[in-house]
Order: C-alpha cells, then sequence, then structure tokens
C-alpha cells in the first residue's frame, strides 16, 4: 500500500550499508560516546542525508516513505544513540535550515549537511524549562548588524560535535512565545561552549548542555523572520514526534523479532519455550499493539507526505508508539530471562535506549494535555502560510 519496489530496493540497499559500514564501529561508539567523522560523510556520499531535500542542494527531494525506511533501519541496528544522531541532524536542524532559511544560509548549512561535510543539531530545550518552549531564557540582542546570544540549552542531541547550532532565543522577551526567533550558529563562534552529558542509554551519542556568553551573531543568521521562531518550532513538532513514533514502531518490531527466534531455540522442560501458552498469548498481544502503531504511523505519514497538517495525529503517534515500545521490550527482555539482563545480549540496551521515547520531544504528560486541548477544548493548530 505504500512501499514500491523502488522503496523496497533502498530498504536493501540501506540494510547492506548499515551491516558493512556502521554495525562493526557500534560497540566502540557506544563505549566511548563518540561517533567517529568517516560514517557521516559516508552516509552523505550515499545520498542518505538528502533523500527528502531539494535537489537544487543536492538531495533527492524522495518522498516520506523512504525517511521511514531510513528510521526504521537504523533502529534495527540497535543503537539508539546512533540513530538519534543521524535523525537529529537530518530532521532536526536540517529541517529548519530548509524550510525557513535563506538561499545564503542553505548554501552555506544545508549542501554541506547533505554531503556529510556539517553535522548540525537543534537547540531549543533549557535547564529551566523543557517542554514549556515560551519559557525559555536564552535571548538574542541586536547590537548593530549582529544578536547577541546569552544563554544555555540543555539535553541537545549532537550538541558537542556538531558543526553548526540552529538555537531558539528571544530576541523580544517581553511579548514572550511571540517574540522568539530562530537563529543558525556556528561552533567556532566566540563564546559557545559544551558540556557533555552522561546518559542512561543513548551512549553512543554526544548530549550536550550548551552555554552562550556574548555571542556574537550577524544578522543574515536569522532564519526565517524575526519573533516567528515559536510557529517554526510548532510547525515542525509534528514531524519530529511522527519520527519517534516511526523510531518507537520499529524498536519494537526489532525486539520482538528477536525474542521470537530465542524463544525458537530455548528449551525448557523439554520443548521450546514458544510453546507454552502463557507466553504465545503475550506475544500475540505485543504483536497486536506494535503492528497498531506501525499501521498507524504509515497512516499518517502518508497524510504528512500529501500535505495535511497532522499535528494531532502525530502527537497521538509518539504518545502511544513509545509507550507500546516500552511495554513489548520490557516484556521482551522478561522473555530472555537472565540473558535478557546481560549487556552482550541486545534488550539490555535496547531497554535503556526505549526509555527516552516517552520523554524526548515533548512529554508524554505534556502530550496528554497537547491533545486534550485539541479534542476537548476544540484547539486549532494551523500552518503557517
Amino acid at each position: 500500500m505504500y512501499f514500491t519496489e523502488e522503496h523496497n530496493l533502498f530498504r536493501k540497499s540501506l540494510q547492506d550499508f548499515l551491516q558493512k559500514e556502521v554495525v562493526p564501529h557500534i560497540e566502540t561508539w557506544e563505549k566511548t560516546g563518540t561517533i567517529d567523522k568517516f560514517i557521516w560523510k559516508k552516509f552523505g556520499d550515499m545520498g542518505f542525508f538528502g533523500i527528502n531535500y531539494p535537489e537544487a542542494y543536492g538531495g533527492l527531494n524522495l518522498d516520506l516513505f523512504y525517511t521511514v525506511i531510513l528510521l526504521e533501519e537504523l533502529q534495527k541496528i540497535n543503537s539508539g544513540g546512533f540513530a538519534a544522531a543521524i535523525w537529529a541532524h537530518v530532521y532536526l536542524a536540517m529541517t529548519h535550515i530548509n524550510a525557513q532559511g535563506s538561499e545564503a544560509i542553505k548554501q552555506t548549512y544545508l549542501t554541506p549537511s547533505i554531503t556529510g561535510d556539517k553535522i548540525g543539531c537543534l537547540c531549543i530545550t533549557e535547564p529551566f524549562g523543557g517542554s514549556d518552549v515560551a519559557g525559555m531564557r536564552t535571548t538574542a540582542v541586536k547590537q548593530g548588524d549582529h544578536y547577541i546570544v546569552n544563554g544555555s540549552k540543555t539535553f541537545i542531541t549532537n550538541g558537542v560535535y556538531s558543526d553548526y547550532l540552529v538555537i531558539a532565543a528571544k530576541t523580544n522577551p517581553e511579548l514572550g512565545n511571540k517574540g522568539i526567533s530562530i537563529l543558525v550558529l556556528d561552533r567556532t563562534m566566540k563564546g559557545i561552549s559544551a558540556t557533555k552529558l552522561d546518559k542512561l542509554g543513548w551512549r553512543a551519542s554526544d548530549t550536550g548542555e550548551i552555554a552562550f556568553d556574548n555571542v556574537k551573531v550577524p544578522l543574515k543568521n536569522l532564519i526565517g523572520k524575526e519573533n516567528q521562531g515559536f510557529s517554526y518550532i510548532m510547525q515542525h513538532f509534528a514531524l519530529e514526534r511522527l519520527i519517534m513514533g516511526v523510531n518507537a514502531h520499529a524498536r519494537a518490531e526489532f525486539a520482538l523479532e528477536y525474542a521470537l527466534k530465542y524463544m525458537n531455540e530455548r528449551q525448557a522442560f523439554g520443548k521450546t519455550i514458544n510453546k507454552f501458552q502463557a507466553l504465545r498469548h503475550t506475544i500475540a498481544d505485543l504483536y497486536t499493539d506494535m503492528e497498531i502503531c506501525k499501521e498507524f504511523n504509515y497512516a499518517i505519514t502518508n497524510k504528512l507526505n500529501n500535505g495535511a497538517y497532522v499535528v494531532k495525529e502525530a502527537t497521538m503517534s509518539k504518545l502511544k508508539s513509545t509507550s507500546m515500545a516500552d511495554k513489548v521490550i520490557y516484556q521482551c527482555l522478561q522473555f530472555l530471562g537472565g540473558y535478557g539482563y546481560m549487556e552482550e545480549y541486545p534488550l539490555a540496551r535496547l531497554f535503556r535506549d526505549s526509555r527516552l521515547g516517552p520523554i524526548g520531544g515533548g512529554t508524554s504528560e505534556i502530550l496528554r494535555e497537547i491533545l486534550a486541548k485539541i479534542i476537548i477544548d476544540k484547539k486549532e493548530y494551523k500552518p503557517i502560510n
């Protein structure tokens, strides 16, 4: 219904690439928390960063189901941190550059992002406010032909090793959320410092806390219109949340496939454990939940691909799919018994990595309130013209 023969060929070539170029290095990156730079260039050379971007900047201008394939296959090499580093670059930082950036900004940042020569990060969350975007304290004050940026951001994926930062800052603090703007900063600008955070999961990715101390940013580095940043953030949250929903169904599917393989081989009381009714029925329930989320996510991707505004549906996708993935992976670890608790088996890492799903990109509690406003209060979120 959604995937053509071309999509399937793309999936196969991506699987081969990941097994050859990425999987041999995953254990090292998980231990060091640093992804070697060479892999970014290899992704760029294969065109994986340009899937959804215009041909004018080196992209392939393909539909969103190629993105779904990229996300799904990244989850199935069992490094949530590596997957996050890739999709945070391609679908958080680059999304803002492409959607609202000037031609000069696109030439400077989008083109080398597609080739893998520059890595980006998106900086919205702050130490004093996560999902409360309007409560941010970072400021960008005009002085002559520059903005002077002061403040801090935290929990930023690619926050330490990226080459540029797409940041949200208040250019008019008196206006609250109507005074936020988006700027792009070069890592080399004086006054930017980053501290690497030690995390429960996503160990391969560099999650950072970033400080801005009187950073001089040229006015030309403004992305879109001044004081329109909150609207841009809200518009792009739909894609981020759908991405996290797709990630969730993919890692749940991977966990189930691994558990089924294990249960087919593991014997107890003279038979393989996939013959015990209690386990069989649990698998049936978990697989049903996963499949329902997957089909829902595909349907929302199709709507977004056709130009629909899917704030409600994408919010539902992330809320339900990340909760489902945690439940599935918890139970799959249980199926493995003591082996599930061992680091040499994939479920231990998968269990840790999955736990960020209901937290990052808007907590489940915040998502429920957004949905309550839409469903009960009849609040409407509309796209920017």
